[in-house]
């Protein structure tokens, strides 16, 4: 677990590095000899940590040259291009990735971290409907748990899927819709996947992940349905219109 935790910090330091510009795109990265050297770790932590930094794009090992430095892909804003997707699919993947970090963090989750969870359900509690910042406490409530499995590859992939939850018009209508009548549900279960974590049960963590995604699909459902409903009732009184307008006509 402790040689878990050091890789993870090793490669947090070595996109640092990246990101300042110390290492530009197409730069090759040290040795495994010489960073080992540097960081005062063995050359398997230095391993581990450019495989991790491999998973999220930012480098890309090439066998017998060495590591090289690439430049992530880009939108206008400086961050990764989203692909277009339905609410259903980025809900099913975040239940799938989200319970399986429930279950990591609850093994090492410190009680520091659990305080700053505890605030963030007071906060969506006292919060109405879909306020900014009830938005903000749930997104800080999932960004804390997945920063509690101390693994940098999946704070790049929770930080994206949250991005995709925000910025995706498409999925933003359909969590809109859920989440003005969703406020009561949302904070009994988080407070669930909360006392799992204090627990420190990694299966109850993932069952109760789990079931708050479950019940958000069905949710997102209901409210694809409605809206469905709705948009077939606009196209019909338009489509009624104007049959009415050419039938005057004539």
């Amino acid at each position: 677990m402790a040689e878990q935790r050091l890789y993870n910090k090793v490669a947090n330091e070595i996109l640092e590095m990246i990101d300042s510009g110390q290492y530009s795109p197409g730069t090759r990265l040290p040795g495994e000899r010489e960073l080992a050297t540097k960081f005062n770790v063995s050359r398997v932590v230095i391993r581990e940590a450019e495989i991790s930094l491999e998973a999220i794009g930012r480098v890309e090992i090439k066998v017998g040259s060495g590591v090289y430095v690439k430049q992530p892909e880009q939108a206008l804003n400086g961050k990764p291009v989203l692909p277009p997707m339905s609410a259903f699919e980025l809900t099913q993947t975040r239940l799938l990735f989200e319970s399986e970090c429930a279950a990591l963090a609850a093994t090492m989750i410190t009680d520091e971290q659990i305080a700053k969870l505890e605030d963030t359900i007071i906060k969506m509690g006292e919060a109405s409907g879909q306020s900014a910042d009830g938005e903000q406490a749930d997104r800080d409530f999932h960004h804390l748990i997945t920063k509690a499995t101390r693994n940098v590859a999946n704070e790049f992939f929770m930080e994206n899927l949250w991005r995709m939850r925000t910025e995706i018009d498409s999925v933003k209508k359909v969590y809109a819709a859920v989440c003005v009548e969703d406020s009561a549900h949302r904070v009994k279960e988080h407070v669930d996947i909360l006392e799992a974590l204090k627990s420190r049960d990694p299966e109850r963590a993932r069952k109760t992940m789990r079931e708050h995604f479950a019940r958000l699909l069905e949710a997102l459902l209901d409210a694809s349905e409605q809206q469905a409903i709705e948009e077939a009732k606009r196209r019909s009184s338009s489509n009624r219109e104007q049959f009415l307008k050419s039938s005057v006509r004539h």
